[in-house]
């Protein structure tokens, strides 16, 4: 029996993934087990596995296409077996299971005053598994050659959707007559917008998330605008974004407007630190085979201090505040197609050389797109360290949920007074950013002080 194949569902949020590549060509043995398609999502590279051992066959998605959760991309086949005509009925999947049909139950037999779907009704696999999904009966459709292909089903979708108004898309409270989705609603009220201001493309005009995302004000200087006023003859490109960036852009769009940021800065004496990683790092790298970095030592900080800063451990969740009962440090990671977070979990209780080794494996495989899910997930605090790149100081936009973000600087030797004198020594800037429906300045300024008393004197550890 031919066991399909279909886009999995690897985040909670997840509603399309990207085919990368095909792992197997079609024709070949495949295993059960064994990687057979590689799948992106706006945070991971996922390898997934085959569910059943046959021959690839009826490959549907071409590499690079983003297909929605739940569609059928191809199947696995007996040997000699043919593809099936159109995806079995259990092939939708919810995005939290699977629905799981008895093998054994018969199909309901449809009424006889309705038309029939059969056989002679000639469509490519393509386009039966679009129809399927969006409950559309293909006896209505009409094609535009011998048979029915995607563009046939897909102009009957458009036509569907003009005809009627999803239930989803309801006028706005007290704003008669304009409709919108329950998301285009909450985003427009985050950026304190009018929904009836908003040009919507959605059916009937409804208004979209998208539309809110991308809605300026009439006297602004849109994007179109400001290609059209380019001085004549000068020469540009447009580069085409990935997954990463663009969920990077919209995300850090979405917390930059709708979070009220404020930030707390603090110059600290990194000589306690530079002679705490001379002293731990022979033994650590010994012990482990990982020499640990400045950044793991502020992991290990960041996390032994939001011990006593619950607050800063939190996050804003549906208009309250959440406490999270782990303390997982997240590290802002540049790769070349966007930022991503991956996580030490139990930064508190971790030892150095745990937090090191964790560190290495998470970002060698960010770098290499072969984080999991599970990788990115959970964080409850972020460090942004950018002393590498040799950057003094910065400002980080707050990791949403997340209640806070620590941007740190490079050390450099700085001239400073000492006990009235003057004196050089190593020096870096923490910057800490906010989430001031969380967090107040109090609080933050508290934990910053612990943080930096730390940083100062590392053997504080051992008290």
């Amino acid at each position: 029996m031919a066991t399909n194949i279909v886009m999995p569902a690897l985040e909670m949020a997840q509603e399309t993934g990207i085919l990368v590549s095909w792992l197997k060509r079609e024709g070949e043995a495949v295993t059960k087990g064994e990687p057979l398609i590689t799948v992106e999502t706006d945070k991971v590279t996922v390898e997934i596995e085959a569910t059943a051992s046959g021959i690839l066959g009826g490959i549907l998605v071409r590499e690079g296409g983003e297909v929605p959760v739940g569609q059928t991309v191809g199947w696995i086949l007996a040997p000699g077996e043919a593809v099936p005509s159109a995806p079995p009925a259990s092939a939708p999947l919810a995005r939290s299971a699977a629905v799981q049909t008895s093998p054994a139950a018969p199909a309901p037999k449809p009424a006889t005053a309705q038309p029939v779907l059969t056989v002679s009704i000639e469509a490519s696999p393509l386009a039966r598994n679009i129809a399927q999904e969006n409950d559309i009966d293909l006896a209505f459709i009409k094609p535009a050659g011998k048979r029915i292909e995607k563009s046939d089903v897909l102009a009957a979708i458009r036509a569907k959707e003009a005809a009627m108004v999803p239930p989803a898309l309801v006028p706005a409270p007290g704003l008669e007559g304009t409709l919108a989705s329950p998301k285009a609603r909450r985003l427009a009220a985050e950026r304190d917008l009018r929904i009836d201001t908003i040009t919507g493309s959605g059916p009937g005009g409804a208004v979209l998330a998208d539309d809110v995302l991308a809605w300026q004000p009439p006297n602004s200087t849109t994007t179109l605008e400001m290609e059209v006023l380019q001085p004549a003859g000068q020469n540009y490109t447009i580069e085409n974004v990935g997954t990463v960036w663009r969920v990077m852009a919209e995300r850090m769009s979405l917390s930059w407007t709708s979070v009220p940021h404020f930030y707390l800065t603090r110059e600290v004496q990194a000589g306690g630190l530079i002679e705490w990683r001379k002293k731990v790092a022979p033994s650590v790298e010994k012990r482990t085979g990982v020499k640990p970095t400045y950044t793991d030592l502020l992991v290990k900080l960041i996390g032994f201090v939001l011990r006593d800063h619950p607050r800063l451990n939190s996050a804003w969740v549906n208009g309250d505040i959440q406490r999270n009962g782990e303390i997982n440090v997240g590290i802002a990671t540049a790769l070349d197609d966007g930022l991503i977070v991956p996580v030490i979990r139990s930064a508190d209780s971790a030892s150095l050389g745990e937090i090191a080794s964790q560190r290495k494996d998470l970002i060698e495989r960010a770098q290499s797109r072969k984080l999991r899910p599970n990788d990115v997930a959970g964080g409850t605090f972020t460090l942004s360290n950018l002393g590498m790149y040799n950057v003094d100081a910065f400002n980080a936009i707050v990791n949403t949920p997340q209640a806070a973000i620590l941007a740190v600087g490079r050390i450099a030797e700085r001239v400073i007074p000492l006990d009235g004198q003057v004196v050089v020594r190593p020096m870096m800037v923490l910057t800490l950013s906010c989430d001031h429906r969380v967090v107040d300045g109090a609080r933050a300024a508290k934990f910053l002080d612990d943080l930096a008393n730390l940083l100062e004197d590392p053997w504080g550890l051992l008290i």
